[in-house]
């Protein structure tokens, strides 16, 4: 099957769906121009988070527990990019600046760039309201690799310095996501919070820089974080790795002989928030979710503590910045070796 792109809808929303022999990766550009979807074609199982709400129509009243940031308000899983901000909410020069910036919450425009047998590629651009930043995505596949390439640049379109954090936000899910899957990381220092996530439903000791993989449970016991439990696990927790030798993490469901795997400069990205909804998070809006996050981003502040902290990107006015992602959707041995595991395929809806 050579390379294609197709347009449709999907609940409301204008979707765009770039596919070859290997994967099927759609992008929602209306929507912050969310990736919606990573899907396995030989075994039709989408690897992204989907929330139990899934997605909402275009309108739609925001989700109970969302306190007026717009990030959570309609919230549906997937892969989201995250600019100005990839924190909590906070002040810069005066100004608001939302939880995880604003760019994932409004309309991007998208334009077919390039469309043949052998590759696909588009384009996809949003300005910032504040400050005065433009991003550009470029999404393709080539003819039967499972491998999505990102290339993007920001632009500084004021005349005058600008800081900013800048991250990715994406999120697997079941059925690629269960008890049993494994996170391969490269060699980093892992950090808890400094107080409990989720105190109701936190395992991790906060306050912690341990070597990847094991840190100190609140019980004292040592958790492997390259283990991921199931839904059972009743827990909602966070990590943030750091100090990475290589900008690399891959999660592996060896029953289903599936691995994604995501590469990027680490030069850029310096962390990965690893949020981890393990069937733990209760409160609204977040309620019911189970899967892993594998976020690159610059900090893992928001922007104000990473400028205090001078962790923050700067460009000066009209400057740029560029640089690519790489996500893998690959075949293992490991399903063979298992046997069949009874899943059946789930495609994105």
């Amino acid at each position: 099957m050579s390379c294609r792109i197709t347009r449709t809808q999907i609940k409301g929303w204008q979707a765009l769906t770039l596919a070859n022999s290997a994967i099927e990766v759609t992008v929602l550009p209306e929507k912050g121009a969310d990736i919606y979807a990573f899907v396995d074609v030989a075994t039709g199982i989408d690897v992204l988070l989907k929330t139990p709400w899934g997605l909402l129509p275009p309108g739609s009243a925001a989700l109970a527990g969302s306190n007026g940031e717009k990030f959570s308000e309609h919230y549906a899983g997937g892969w989201q990019e995250l600019l100005p901000n990839t924190g909590p909410s906070c002040t810069y020069e005066g100004r608001h600046i939302a939880m995880h910036g604003d760019v994932a919450t409004v309309p991007w425009t998208a334009n077919i760039q390039h469309e043949a047998a052998g590759r696909v590629e588009i384009e996809l651009e949003v300005t910032c309201e504040f400050p005065q930043l433009a991003l550009t995505r470029h999404m393709s596949l080539s003819a039967s690799s499972p491998v999505l390439t990102i290339v993007e640049t920001v632009r500084n379109l004021s005349d005058r310095e600008v800081s900013f954090l800048w991250g990715h936000h994406p999120v697997l899910g079941a059925p690629f996501i269960e008890a049993g899957c494994q996170m391969r990381v490269a060699d980093c220092m892992v950090h808890t919070p400094a107080t409990a996530f989720d105190p109701a439903n936190s395992a991790y000791a906060p306050g912690q820089c341990a070597p990847w993989p094991h840190i100190q449970a609140l019980d004292g016991r040592m958790i492997d974080l390259r283990v991921i439990p199931g839904p059972e696990a009743n827990i909602h927790d966070h990590a943030c790795l750091t100090e990475l030798s290589r900008g690399w993490v891959e999660v592996e469901n060896s029953c289903l002989g599936l691995a994604f795997s995501l590469e990027w400069d680490r030069n850029v990205f310096r962390w990965i928030n690893n949020w981890r909804p393990f069937g733990g998070s209760h409160a609204p809006p977040l309620q019911g979710i189970y899967g892993i996050a594998l976020e690159p981003w610059v900090a893992r502040a928001n922007l104000a503590d990473a400028i205090a902290a001078g962790a923050a990107l700067s460009l000066v006015g009209g400057g740029t910045l560029s640089t690519s992602l790489r996500a893998e959707l690959r075949h293992t041995s490991s399903r063979a070796e298992n046997g069949s595991t009874g899943h059946h395929p789930v495609r994105s809806s």
